[in-house]
């Protein structure tokens, strides 16, 4: 699984980069983190607000910090 962090690199978009990766392990999945910082690959995911999260090329949050409980819900 590749989860994607897309945003500026600020203290909201690494929080998220965090609960995300506690999220994965606590579901059991092996999952790659990558950070999305170019503005340009941030909107071709039609994505305005950042911190977003991207599970496997699906958007499935922008613009706010989802808990690591709340992303293990979605995965």
């Amino acid at each position: 699984m590749i989860i994607k962090i897309l945003g500026s690199g600020c203290k909201k978009c690494i929080a998220l980069g965090e609960n995300a990766k506690t999220a994965a392990a606590a579901v059991g999945k092996e999952a790659e983190i990558v950070k999305v910082t170019d503005i340009a690959q941030i909107a071709a995911y039609g994505v305005m607000s950042t911190p977003g999260l991207v599970v496997d090329e699906k958007v499935l949050s922008t613009g706010k910090v989802l808990t690591a409980e709340e992303i293990g819900k979605l995965l």
